[in-house]
């Protein structure tokens, strides 16, 4: 599947590419960044890129990188995740800590939402940030969406937040 491209006012979000893997290892290495979701050296972050452009091929959804037009400069990843027993077409963003207080991770997970609900025929979008993690909570909020429960999910204590189609068409007409 050939990934497409989005773009935003102050992002572009493109397919991960092999160059992506020492800027990505310096976010996911910041102990802080990973609080919630785990740090990765170069090693394991080269994984974890393959199995994001992976999922592409596999699911027909995953994962941008996501970069900042005015510099050019790699800020993280944004866009969808979704794995067997999934409660659904997640929406993701991991945006570095530098690059924190921007609102770059709602308007990467806008333009990943819509873009989803265009090419999926699916009723609803979740996340699924840490229990703990506010600032994800907060992201997840501002898009709309509401808290439907607590999970435990690959052995984190996870908070289930959805949006069904009818609610993100209603934000994106009103622009919110």
């Amino acid at each position: 599947m050939n990934t497409p491209t989005l773009t935003t006012d102050r992002l572009v979000l493109r397919p991960i590419r092999r160059d992506d893997l020492d800027a990505s290892t310096a976010i996911w290495a910041d102990a802080e960044f990973g609080r919630y979701v785990g740090t990765h050296d170069r090693h394991s972050m080269w994984h974890n890129l393959a199995a994001n452009i992976g999922a592409w091929e596999l699911e027909g959804a995953g994962s941008w990188s996501v970069v900042e037009r005015a510099t050019g400069a790699l800020v993280g990843r944004a866009g969808l995740w979704y794995e067997p027993g999934w409660p659904g077409i997640e929406l993701v963003w991991f945006i570095g800590r530098p690059w924190w207080g921007r609102g770059y991770a709602p308007e990467a997970a806008r333009a990943s939402g819509t873009w989803a609900f265009a090419n999926h025929d699916v009723n609803r979008l979740v996340a699924i940030p840490h229990r703990d993690n506010q600032q994800s909570i907060r992201v997840a909020e501002k898009l709309g969406m509401t808290f439907e429960r607590y999970e435990t999910l690959h052995e984190t204590d996870s908070a289930i937040y959805t949006i069904t189609r009818v609610e993100w068409a209603a934000r994106t007409r009103t622009g919110d």
